[in-house]
């Protein structure tokens, strides 16, 4: 395994692990090396490239496995005076290009759906595709009053938060940063935010979605996020449903990585059947 604090771009070699420098801090980035597909993987809105252990494990070494812990998350990835959507989305071309990767395949989870829908949308040339699990339905969940929830509950973690920071499991962000971030989310994730930018992509897209609930949701709340997916599915041909798994939001990636994994293969299988050229790297 090459370690390196450069990002020297790289095509087929071995893996390499290191920081990838982008705007005002840098991140911590994984890239298995290899000819295979490259894949890269988004994670939830506060998680880290662990996350997807099962997946890759599931997909194996003939693919081309891209993780990386977003802004001040995980045990390296820097701090930024920037935490916005906008800058998520922008880190994955920061990575890819550091990788020297020009096009691959986006695979997100929760935050990450979103990440990956806006990224494929916006880049149709560079997108092989997107997985897109428990996440990316338009759905007016935000109002004033689950503003108030948010920041409770983000609040209420702040007496302990720094006594987990050094492990990795929680942000090296403020709770108001984490907040903020959840509730632009919320805006994002508007129906008439959300659904243009689900109409206009032009490339594979497979959907997993969970069942029951996520952490700080509801009753039925969830599932009702969820059914928003039946009209986007009915006006772009291209988002399709490919499992709805048991597990619910928060376990979906131990319990059901087999289903996120075969969603790759669909994307990849069309890709071939389309007669792309091979990824390029």
């Amino acid at each position: 395994m090459k370690n390196s604090t450069s990002p020297a771009a790289s095509s087929t070699g071995s893996q390499w692990t290191g920081m990838v420098p982008v705007d005002d801090t840098a991140l911590a980035v994984t890239d298995s090396g290899g000819p295979g597909v490259p894949v890269v993987y988004l994670n939830g809105q506060f998680a880290t490239q662990g996350y997807w252990r099962r997946v890759l494990a599931e997909l194996g070494p003939q693919w081309r496995h891209i993780t990386y812990d977003e802004r001040a998350r995980g045990k390296k990835s820097k701090r930024s005076a920037d935490y916005s959507f906008e800058a998520a989305v922008r880190d994955v071309d920061a990575v890819l290009a550091a990788r020297g990767v020009q096009r691959a395949l986006v695979v997100g989870w929760s935050y990450g759906a979103f990440v990956a829908a806006h990224w494929a949308s916006r880049n149709p040339e560079r997108a092989l595709g997107a997985v897109l699990v428990d996440g990316a339905q338009p759905y007016d969940w935000l109002d004033e009053a689950m503003e108030q929830r948010i920041r409770k509950l983000f609040r209420r973690v702040g007496w302990f938060a720094p006594l987990v920071r050094p492990t990795g499991l929680i942000p090296r962000m403020t709770v108001d940063e984490m907040a903020e971030c959840n509730i632009e989310l919320g805006r994002i994730s508007r129906e008439s935010e959300l659904a243009p930018v689900l109409d206009d992509i032009t490339v594979p897209v497979r959907y997993v979605l969970a069942s029951g609930t996520s952490l700080g949701s509801k009753g039925d709340e969830q599932e009702r996020i969820r059914a928003s997916l039946d009209e986007v599915f009915e006006r772009n041909a291209n988002l399709r449903l490919s499992a709805k798994v048991a597990s619910n939001h928060d376990a979906i990636l131990k319990k059901d990585f087999r289903a996120v994994a075969e969603a790759a293969r669909e994307i990849a299988a069309l890709d071939r059947r389309a007669g792309k050229p091979r990824p390029a790297h």
